[in-house]
């Protein structure tokens, strides 16, 4: 594509250090794809129910809302895949509980006995998800019942605004020099979710540090090329 761009020269090792992802308040992104889940988030206590469920695709923004509400709610934190070793009484100590990446091989005993004990304690509990609860296909039919019951707030793919001001906050983070030419180009070839906006600087980010290269817009089609499906290029 761009033949005399792309010649291979001397390469260092860049450091793997992951910096650390803010999920305070003032650094989440407000958009129409996510305005009723931040409604969710800032309306608690005053919910529809007690247990309430957000689900996204990966990457459209529910473990920062999650930390949000656990952060002002004084949430305990618990992955679904450890509440069947975890007492409900336990889980629900402080009052609120974020039960995180639930889904499909959730155990479905322990999630039952849950959402009954958040009902009779008056406790809080957001579950956030892929799927929506009810596509789980459950076998137990008591859980089932609650899961058709329970309130559920989606997160929508981001809109073109939202995937741009994502690409300049990540790039800004991690101090890379990329104008509106280079946001626009990839805004409008990347897979389009916010999950994908992190690997795609992320990446970015490597190959300038490993080929001291500046970040150009022929740069960031050649790794575009390299990490996302050819069709969408």
């Amino acid at each position: 594509m761009f033949p005399n761009a792309f010649r291979a020269g001397p390469r260092q090792m860049a450091l793997d250090l992951a910096l650390p992802e803010s999920h305070a308040r003032d650094d989440f992104l407000e958009a129409p794809c996510n305005a009723a889940a931040l409604a969710l988030i800032e309306a608690w206590p005053d919910w529809p129910a007690p247990f309430v469920a957000l689900v996204g695709p990966p990457g459209a923004g529910k473990s920062h809302l999650g930390a949000i509400w656990a952060d002002q709610a004084g949430a305990r934190r618990l992955a679904a895949r450890d509440l069947a070793a975890t007492p409900p009484a336990d889980a629900l100590a402080t009052g609120a509980l974020l039960l995180e990446d639930a889904g499909p091989k959730t155990p479905e005993v322990a999630l039952f006995h849950l959402i009954n004990s958040a009902k009779e304690e008056g406790a809080f509990v957001l579950m956030t998800a892929r799927e929506l609860p009810v596509s789980w296909g459950t076998g137990l039919k008591d859980l089932a019942s609650r899961l058709r019951a329970l309130p559920v707030v989606a997160l929508a793919e981001p809109e073109d605004a939202l995937l741009r001001a994502v690409l300049v906050k990540l790039f800004s983070d991690r101090q890379l020099n990329a104008d509106a030419e280079i946001v626009e180009y990839l805004a409008r070839r990347m897979e389009r979710s916010l999950d994908a906006a992190r690997r795609l600087v992320a990446e970015l980010d490597r190959e300038t540090l490993e080929t001291g290269r500046r970040l150009t817009r022929p740069l960031a089609a050649q790794v575009l090329e390299r990490i996302m499906q050819p069709s969408l290029i």
